[in-house]
């Protein structure tokens, strides 16, 4: 196995939905999830939580869960997997997002052996289809256009591609799952946003905007994300109507 590790940034700042990664579903914290998820895909040992907050350091303590303690100031979560990139050498960093309640295991695997594949050459990024007109202009789901390598050209809050009525067709969304080779990753500024990285709140443009390829990863995707707090009901009626198997 390449010598990497999975780094779920936490943090419990979030403007949208403060504390969200210690909300509970079925007596179950959100990150919970997604590091059992995480689990399904690599060994322990290599699964991480990087944060600042001492209540999530405590959670982790109490449950057994690797972490690394991060600094206050970082910005992204891509910052704080640079924290953690000064701090542990690896080839390469694997960044699963902590409100991710459903990430496909598959889909982490398949981040991972692709960049094996490319050899650690680029930072790859993971996505799917959008499925409705609603998520397609939902400003939560960020939209992505990719040329015909499977490079990323952008990716947006907007609904994109678009046209002159402002109908949706079809569209791509990404799915928050990254690989960020050591050597690459140390080529950005951390703490420091680019400029369309600051208009848009999305870190992965901060690699374009630095001439940085980043080739997508087709994966399926999660049927949800908890960025609000309608997110946390819907994510609790799925996991009970669909049964699924989060452990």
């Amino acid at each position: 196995m390449s010598n990497f590790l999975l780094i779920i940034p936490a943090r419990l700042e979030s403007v949208r939905f403060p504390n969200k990664l210690l909300k509970k579903i079925n007596g179950r914290e959100v990150i919970k999830y997604v590091w059992l998820r995480c689990l399904k895909a690599v060994k322990k040992n290599n699964v991480y939580v990087a944060t600042c907050n001492k209540e999530i350091i405590s959670f982790c303590k109490n449950n057994n869960i690797n972490y690394i303690k991060t600094s206050k100031n970082c910005i992204t979560g891509t910052d704080r997997i640079l924290e953690v990139a000064k701090k542990i050498k690896k080839d390469f960093y694997i960044n699963v997002q902590g409100d991710e309640i459903l990430v496909n295991p598959l889909s982490i695997k398949k981040v991972i052996n692709l960049c094996i594949k490319y050899k650690n050459r680029f930072i790859i990024n993971a996505y799917t289809k959008v499925h409705s007109t609603k998520e397609f202009f939902n400003k939560n789901v960020p939209k992505v256009v990719i040329n015909k390598d499977n490079n990323l050209m952008y990716i947006s809050r907007a609904g994109i591609p678009s046209n002159k009525k402002n109908i949706y067709i079809k569209g791509l969304k990404q799915v928050c799952i990254y690989a960020y080779p050591r050597d690459i990753l140390l080529k950005i500024k951390k703490n420091k946003k680019t400029y369309l990285e600051s208009i848009e709140d999305i870190e992965i443009l901060r690699f374009l905007e630095n001439n940085i390829l980043v080739k997508m990863a087709k994966v399926v995707g999660s049927e949800v994300s908890i960025d609000t707090p309608n997110d946390l009901i819907l994510a609790k009626k799925i996991i009970l109507r669909k049964k699924i198997n989060v452990v």
